[in-house]
């Protein structure tokens, strides 16, 4: 007679970490039919993570108001289905009494290893399942499966291919001269007539017949390829061409949501702020905010002082970009003196992050410097502020990321880069060539 076999259960387990939850605050509904666990101790990781101003005491705080709502149906002793008809189950594991004891196993005590313990007793009882480790922490990951527990990264939010990601910017051979000709003087050609298919809206063109050049952005409204001149803004003038493409889409304004990505010293915070001030007329206020990365997970509040002395240190690099585009006029000029009133006036404020949850982004032109250090639901947080004739210009380096858990292929900017290419409201530019210096270019290509 043949052995009976029981059939295994097709939907999978997923024990969350709390590197995931403070990612995501609303992860435990992103995998579909599939059952979510949390263990305890992610429960007690995250409470300590509530008090404070940053974005990531935010998602601890959401996270928790989240729970709370399930938490009448006994969440500790039952499985409880999560709202809508696609999504699984969830649980908190209270039991860790694993039959391998992974503090043990490495030698010290660690909330991780509680985590670790609490997945894997969950993995002995529920043998018909497969059970799965989730977590944006490669440690953890690295010693799941070293105990034969399967580990995952969390994939929502995430580019796939990250060397590959749109730069908003594309070199195009033209065989008829006469076509750059007729755009220099009417400063816009068929699209057809420079490139076999339908460019991406708003992307930039380096366009060459021998050695004839001419820079040119698609306009996806009018189905036209349009001349970019050569920029200058706040006496800040555009120093190579992806300078030019960058300070046409910041001043353009027919494009709200502007990306600027490059590394250090390609002038990408330079250029927003000096593209915000010459457009200051047309806007109520300028912002310029950055996130908080805090250190040994410390709010800004540990330090001294009032709250302009907590986040100086942070903001100095904006500061910084200002002093550069003032020193640019005499302290006499009246553009100096304009400058300085702005922001005496707060016409002109730079502000944490953290501290513009709330507000309405009505008629202001709003720059994120260091965009790369936001997951992506914070880039969508900040985009659905924005109100009526406001505009907003991200920033960063997508290789150049302070935060724990995010890198170049889960940060907002690279997110946001990859999701919203080829809509007609946005435009992006990397930029690649170093203008800071030339030591400060050979240090950045050699060292």
């Amino acid at each position: 007679m043949p052995r009976k076999t029981v059939a295994k259960n097709p939907n999978k387990i997923f024990v969350l970490d709390t590197s995931v939850i403070l990612y995501d605050f609303d992860a435990i509904y992103n995998f579909e039919e599939h059952d979510v666990a949390l263990p305890i101790t992610v429960l007690e990781e995250v409470d300590t993570f509530k008090k404070g101003n940053s974005m990531i005491n935010f998602h601890a705080r959401e996270f928790i108001r989240n729970l709370d709502k399930l938490s009448d149906k006994n969440l500790m002793q039952n499985w409880i289905a999560l709202d809508g008809p696609t999504h699984g189950r969830l649980k908190v594991l209270v039991d860790e009494a694993s039959r391998v004891d992974s503090s043990k196993a490495f030698g010290t005590h660690k909330n991780d290893h509680r985590i670790l313990n609490s997945a894997m007793r969950l993995a002995e009882t529920e043998t018909d399942r497969k059970v799965i480790m989730v977590t944006k922490d490669v440690n953890l990951r690295l010693k799941a499966r070293a105990l034969n527990l399967p580990a995952e990264d969390y994939e929502t939010g995430k580019v796939k291919d990250v060397d590959h990601l749109y730069t908003g910017k594309v070199e195009v051979d033209v065989e008829d001269a006469e076509v750059l000709n007729r755009l220099y003087v009417n400063g816009e050609v068929e699209a057809s007539e420079v490139m076999a298919g339908r460019p991406i809206a708003n992307q930039y063109l380096t366009l060459t017949c021998g050695k004839v050049t001419a820079l040119a952005t698609y306009n996806a409204k009018t189905g036209k390829v349009e001349r970019v001149a050569r920029e200058m803004a706040a006496s800040v003038k555009a120093r190579n061409a992806e300078q030019s493409f960058a300070l046409h889409a910041i001043m353009n304004p027919e494009v709200p949501l502007v990306t600027i990505s490059g590394s250090a010293g390609t002038g990408k915070t330079l250029l927003a702020l000096a593209g915000a001030l010459e457009q200051r007329r047309d806007f109520r206020q300028i912002y310029l905010a950055r996130p908080i990365v805090p250190l040994s997970n410390k709010d800004i509040g540990f330090l001294p002082g009032d709250i302009k002395s907590k986040i100086n240190p942070y903001m100095q690099p904006l500061w910084d970009n200002l002093s550069f585009i003032k020193n640019q006029y005499g302290e006499k000029d009246k553009e100096y003196r304009k400058i300085e009133e702005m922001v005496e006036q707060e016409k002109l404020h730079i502000v944490p992050l953290a501290y513009i949850r709330g507000r309405s982004l009505s008629n202001i032109i709003f720059i994120v410097d260091e965009a790369q250090n936001l997951t992506p639901h914070e880039v969508k947080t900040i985009i659905t502020r924005a109100g009526e004739n406001t505009k907003i210009i991200f920033t960063g380096d997508i290789f150049q990321i302070d935060t724990p858990f995010l890198d170049a292929q889960s940060n907002g900017l690279s997110y946001l880069i990859d999701r919203i290419k080829d809509n007609p409201l946005y435009a992006h530019v990397t930029l690649e060539k170093g203008e800071r210096s030339e030591l400060a270019s050979l240090a950045s290509h050699l060292l």
